[in-house]
């Protein structure tokens, strides 16, 4: 007998939550953001309009379905069924910070604050979701399939990513590493290099950090769209020295080739949209690949 079909509603606590978090009364928060020209009633608002997406993607969910719900902090501790049907209720950033945790179940992104959002992976209201759930579930909501990033770590560290994935330092020193991009297989010694990290994304990414870092080149690569098997790298301030070089600075990434990065540092990280709390850590000698992940993202919508 198969499981009914979960809703599993992911949010974020807003900002008036963490403001009375931190102040404690509705008062004294609203003296907090006065004292620095802000009004706490636009700040109120907008949770409230969030509260009110929640609370009607709830109501849509079918009667006959299960339902939890996760917040963004959780989300690591939280385990996803192959049944359940994601509902983002938020931020499109919030879609990439559910994707890494996900594996081919679809995902409904829910606008809570229409007019501030791009709205490029939350691309639905609340008013939506009574029929876009069960067409989810049932296989039927139109959709794409949004190419994610990988990083894999000889000690078998992984670690997944929608927008993109970054390796350097945690602080502000400079990463020391050999980088070789090209076929997986490939024993290249690669390029010794010192940089401030180096920044591997995809074409969903592509709106966002890395389309940053194409602007500063001059936008000589053709970035990749969201559902193409392609990946863009690019490496942050590289330094020539004697001792480093800066001729791979830049590239693309098909199907079957990493960039393959080996440290020569004390210590780097590896986290993936923004999550830095969910990283990686690499010590000196140790390699880790980045390539296309073996899983997309399957967006309704």
């Amino acid at each position: 007998m198969s499981l009914a079909p979960r809703a599993v509603l992911v949010h974020r606590t807003t900002e008036y939550e963490e403001l009375l978090a931190r102040h404690g009364t509705h008062g004294q928060a609203a003296y907090f953001l006065g004292s620095r020209g802000r009004d706490i009633a636009e700040v109120a608002e907008r949770h409230h309009r969030t509260l009110r997406a929640l609370a009607d993607v709830a109501a849509a969910v079918p009667a006959t379905w299960r339902q939890a719900r996760v917040e963004r902090a959780d989300l690591d501790r939280f385990l996803f069924g192959p049944e359940d049907v994601v509902v983002v209720v938020g931020q499109d950033g919030l879609v990439a910070n559910a994707a890494k945790y996900l594996d081919g179940q679809p995902v409904v992104g829910i606008d809570a604050d229409p007019g501030r959002n791009p709205g490029v992976l939350v691309r639905h209201r609340a008013a939506d979701a009574r029929t876009l759930l069960p067409a989810a579930a049932a296989g039927r909501a139109a959709g794409e399939a949004l190419t994610m990033v990988a990083a894999v770590a000889d000690d078998t560290q992984r670690l997944l990513a929608l927008n993109e994935i970054y390796l350097g330092p945690p602080g502000h020193q400079t990463a020391r590493y050999r980088l070789a991009p090209g076929e997986e297989s490939g024993e290249e010694p690669g390029e010794p290099q010192a940089s401030s990290g180096v920044l591997v994304g995809t074409g969903t990414g592509a709106s966002g950090w890395l389309r940053s870092l194409w602007l500063q080149r001059g936008g000589g690569l053709d970035l990749p769209a969201p559902t193409e098997r392609q990946l863009a790298w690019f490496v942050r301030e590289a330094w020539p020295s004697p001792a480093t070089g800066t001729a791979r600075v830049e590239g693309l990434l098909g199907p079957g080739e990493a960039l393959r990065l080996t440290v020569e540092s004390e210590r780097l990280v590896a986290f993936g949209d923004g999550m830095e709390g969910d990283a990686l850590d690499l010590t000196w000698g140790q390699t880790v690949r980045v390539g296309i992940a073996d899983r997309a993202l399957h967006l309704a919508g």
